[in-house]
């Protein structure tokens, strides 16, 4: 029998989980690439984390609503107000300064304001195919229906495409992050 999924926000406590799932929401590649020569995804994931458990950072878990089943982190979102993306971002940069001598500060702008930003959404593996990444995304626009709600897809994954345009989200543009081509997409309420 399937335990219920219960979508809320995040604790703190669980930064350690949201920071995994935020790295593959980034790509294992995109966090090698972040990480750069002389560190480890371990050393990437050990900032990852430090940022969740922030309270001012773009990965912050106040920023997270969580998936559980259980006592378990299925998955999770983590969303912020576009117009917050650069103040959010600055404990990013000086964490990368710190932690892997690497410096961000001119990375692009990957939202803006007048949009909820879906910055990284993710769901484990083996609790996939059950709804829950559309149950998250629906949570969030419940919170922010007042706002369109924007996101970036890969041109890479067409199947998240299809799942956010099964939800109501519509293209808005074609853009690139990370050296990636991406769409923008938007809900609007």
């Amino acid at each position: 029998m399937d335990k219920q999924v219960v979508i809320r926000s995040a604790d703190v406590a669980q930064a350690p989980e949201i920071a995994s799932l935020i790295m593959e929401a980034m790509d294992h590649d995109c966090c090698r690439n972040f990480a750069g020569p002389d560190h480890t995804l371990d050393d990437f994931r050990d900032m990852m984390t430090r940022l969740v458990a922030m309270d001012d950072s773009q990965y912050s878990y106040l920023n997270t609503l969580v998936a559980m089943v259980g006592d378990e982190v299925a998955g999770c979102l983590v969303a912020y107000d576009g117009k917050d993306l650069l103040r959010l971002r600055k404990r990013f940069v000086e964490e990368a300064r710190r932690c892997l001598g690497r410096d961000f500060s001119s990375m692009d702008e990957e939202t803006r304001a007048g949009e909820y930003y879906i910055d990284s959404l993710c769901v484990k593996t083996r609790f996939r195919k059950r709804g829950i990444a559309t149950k998250l995304i629906s949570g969030v626009i419940r919170r922010h229906g007042t706002q369109p709600v924007g996101l970036l897809v890969d041109h890479t994954h067409p199947w998240a495409e299809r799942l956010y345009r099964a939800i109501g989200f519509r293209f808005v543009d074609e853009t690139t992050w990370g050296g990636h081509a991406m769409n923008h997409l938007q809900y609007i309420p």
